[in-house]
């Protein structure tokens, strides 16, 4: 039987005694891991190359894995634990009554001015996307985007240059009591007033084979359409960033043959008199992990319940994820070409009618010929 540690014990052992070991993929580690942790996929771990000095503590998500890979070395001679209820636990227990609502304000009014909160004011005025007398929905996963989001529209309001008004939603699709915790501390913790509301969507998809995460964004977005019409609410907020959006152009054109973006707003073709706005829309995501690590705070990656005993849907190193694919892409060229993710971006803003082959407006397929001969 393994051997098991709690948390709170780990921050009892001094840093020389212990080593760390997150087995969770390496994507998962960059989200968030517990400081001094050395990043160790469970794959790659190799007994001998483990000090023997230490106490090796592996860490995975929720504490499942982490006990398999611990009494496996033990076996092999390490003295290896696993920490209890894993990265999920030490992140509850360390949000837990931290009250950083100051410190985090402040950060944006000061540090990150001009990186976060002027590019999401500029993408506010440049594509309208709040006006007097909106009542937006701001939309709350319970990640880093959503948070920082939802800190920024706070500031907003208290400029108070124009009225209107917000709420801070968060649909529970089934999550786990854990997961639900985490996302009301955080909020807690930086005075955030979040109203959740429940659904069922998780097990709704739970049997669905083909492109499960696909249908539930799908689903989600109904339920938060739905939700804050019935609040009184003509706008929904998601925090989708600048990231998101060159990566959806390349992932248009690399896997789906066609040259569209993710727009900054758009009108909900389901739900009358409905907005969806994107206010981080100018933002980078490296600004929004840099105002995270800067002010101490940790998020969950991926709060669905179907990945409770693995660290994220990226397995063994491998992915099926496109948008990883293209990701990982992009940040190849960039080393080549530091302006590469601008020009993506500026490609849809500067599409020249005349040299395009053929376009779709409106569900209508418009050609070259139509109107070559003029």
């Amino acid at each position: 039987m393994c051997k098991e540690i709690t948390p709170q014990e780990l921050e009892l052992l001094p840093e020389a005694e212990r080593l760390i070991i997150d087995i969770r993929d390496r994507v998962s580690f960059e989200y968030g891991h517990i400081p001094g942790a050395v990043n160790i996929p469970q794959n790659e771990l190799v007994p001998d190359k483990l000090p023997a000095d230490r106490l090796a503590v592996i860490c995975c998500k929720v504490g499942q894995l982490s006990r398999e890979a611990a009494e496996v070395l033990s076996e092999s001679g390490v003295n290896a634990v696993s920490l209890a209820g894993g990265y999920l636990e030490w992140l509850r227990i360390n949000i837990e009554k931290r009250d950083i609502t100051a410190d985090v304000e402040l950060s944006i009014r000061k540090k990150f001015k001009k990186s976060i909160w002027c590019r999401f004011t500029k993408a506010i005025n440049e594509y309208k996307l709040v006006n007097s007398g909106d009542r937006i929905a701001v939309c709350i996963s319970g990640g880093k985007d959503s948070m920082l989001m939802a800190k920024l529209f706070q500031e907003l309001k208290r400029h108070d240059k124009f009225p209107f008004e917000v709420r801070f939603l968060v649909m529970d699709p089934g999550y786990s009591p854990a997961n639900r915790r985490l996302i009301e501390e955080n909020a807690a913790s930086m005075s955030i007033p979040i109203e959740i509301f429940e659904s069922d969507i998780f097990e709704s998809v739970f049997n669905i084979e083909k492109n499960p995460c696909y249908i539930c964004a799908r689903m989600r977005r109904g339920y938060l359409y739905s939700r804050a019409k019935a609040l009184g609410c003509n706008k929904i907020a998601l925090g989708h960033h600048f990231d998101d959006v060159i990566e959806t152009i390349l992932m248009g054109m690399l896997y789906g043959g066609q040259v569209q973006t993710m727009m900054p707003k758009l009108h909900s073709t389901n739900f009358e008199g409905m907005e969806l706005i994107r206010p981080l829309y100018l933002v980078r995501e490296a600004d929004i992990k840099h105002w995270r690590d800067y002010n101490g705070l940790h998020f969950l990656q991926c709060a669905c319940k179907f990945t409770e005993t693995c660290s994220s849907c990226d397995q063994n190193g491998q992915t099926d994820s496109k948008r990883l694919e293209v990701k990982h892409l992009i940040a190849e060229l960039k080393k080549v070409n530091p302006q590469v993710e601008k020009n993506i971006f500026r490609s849809v803003e500067n599409v020249n009618l005349s040299t395009i082959i053929a376009y779709k407006q409106h569900g209508e397929v418009r050609n070259f010929l139509d109107t070559y001969d003029e």
